[in-house]
């Protein structure tokens, strides 16, 4: 059988077989248009159009966080969906210089992928073009501070609270690397050049992953909720707060002025047993209204709380014990930029880990962040469902106004 018999005979053939399928689908088209004009004709609305239902928006990928800056990205920024941060310890006999050039490497890739643009030695450079307002931030511990930073640069360990309860590996490490983006695909793609740049000079002690609620499912500003069904950060200092610089930069030493203070703790929710509280008993140990996050004496998210208020039995409708009474300071220097992330990990057991991972950031941890997390472990209702796993500190330095500089670099060159 030749070619031409081929195709006009038993075997379709590819032009007849494109052919056909059009005419059904045009046969198709022409039986729906008729139904339909026929249920017009009985009064019967047709069916909504395509693009009723699907409004395409143009892609938010191509965004980006500038790179450059007093400070460094990641801090203030609008949080972004999903969080990677990275501990890292660094390999036994690590000098400051090795130090130095693990930060010039580091920052040179981070201002590169924030930016749109490769990593240096990128091996897959497609995945680069749409940051997707990613930003990396760079923490130094305790540890590094003090052996590897010359200078008047200190910075201590937390304190030991009643209610922690470590669990390995979320303890302190030498350095941090937080890694935030809308897409998940950028971030594990950051999270692996990064992780390359690191391998000669640093080990993973552990990571951390975390999310939102994904980018436009929400008008922007949206307070997060958490896991437990609570909104959590209503009491948040905002840019536009006076003392909001005064709160969330600190003001030296030396290099480190334009730095913050970044606290990690990782804090499990005991769903199992949230989940048999009542939506009353889940209120009053929070001391907000599950639905809009308001406080019990209000009707709006961020109306005042009335901690003096009693109901028509003589009790306070605010707990003394809950958590936004424990939590709540007359002094005003006691508050701190939180910029938590959920997260949920399934366990070998069939049983899934969740909780959040609770990150501040503060000029001074030890003035702003422990006297409140010293109230919470003495006495706070939410403490019967939550227990702190793990916790950790880290020097976050300025930002830097070149690519040919990295954050950092400017402590280890004083004296």
């Amino acid at each position: 059988m030749s070619a031409a018999d081929q195709t006009t005979g038993r075997g379709l053939g590819r032009r007849r077989l494109l052919r056909s399928g059009a005419v059904a689908l045009a046969g198709a088209g022409a039986g729906w248009a008729g139904s339909a004009a026929a249920r017009a004709a009985d009064g019967a609305a047709p069916p909504a159009a395509a693009d009723d239902v699907l409004t395409i928006s143009p892609p938010d990928g191509a965004e980006t966080v500038p790179y450059l800056g007093p400070h460094q990205a990641g801090v203030a920024t609008p949080p972004q969906a999903h969080l990677v941060l990275l501990g890292l310890d660094l390999v036994d006999g690590t000098d400051t210089d090795d130090l130095r050039r693990l930060l010039r490497v580091v920052g040179d890739d981070a201002a590169r992928l924030t930016q749109g643009e490769p990593a240096l030695s990128d091996t897959e450079p497609e995945l680069a073009p749409r940051p997707s307002r990613l930003t990396v931030t760079i923490g130094l511990g305790p540890r590094v501070v003090d052996e590897l930073v010359p200078g008047d640069l200190t910075l201590a360990p937390l304190p030991s609270f009643s209610t922690d309860r470590f669990e390995e590996p979320w303890g302190q490490t030498d350095l941090a690397l937080q890694l935030c983006a809308d897409d998940p695909t950028t971030l594990a793609h950051a999270r692996r050049m990064l992780l390359k740049d690191t391998a000669s000079f640093a080990t993973v002690r552990w990571v951390q992953t975390g999310f939102r609620s994904a980018r436009g499912s929400q008008p922007d500003g949206t307070t997060m909720r958490n896991l437990m069904g609570q909104v959590d950060g209503t009491v948040n200092p905002a840019q536009a707060d006076g003392d909001f610089a005064d709160l969330v930069w600190a003001d030296g030493p030396g290099a480190f002025a334009g730095g913050t203070v970044m606290v990690v703790r990782r804090i499990r929710s005991e769903m199992d047993t949230w989940d048999k509280v009542s939506r009353q008993g889940k209120e009053l140990a929070v001391g907000r209204r599950l639905d809009t996050g308001a406080p019990l004496t209000g009707t709006a998210e961020h109306d005042e709380p009335d901690f003096d208020a009693v109901d028509d039995n003589g009790l306070k409708v605010i707990d003394a014990a809950s958590h936004i009474a424990r939590a709540r300071s007359d002094d005003p220097a006691e508050r701190f930029l939180r910029r938590g992330y959920n997260y949920q990990v399934h366990r070998d057991d069939g049983t899934d880990d969740a909780g959040l991972v609770f990150t501040v950031f503060c000029a001074d941890a030890e003035r702003q962040f422990v006297p409140v997390q010293r109230r919470l472990a003495q006495q706070d209702r939410l403490n019967e469902w939550i227990t702190t796993i793990g916790s950790a500190v880290y020097a976050v330095p300025p930002g830097v106004a070149s690519t040919d500089d990295a954050p950092g670099l400017a402590l280890l060159e004083e004296s």
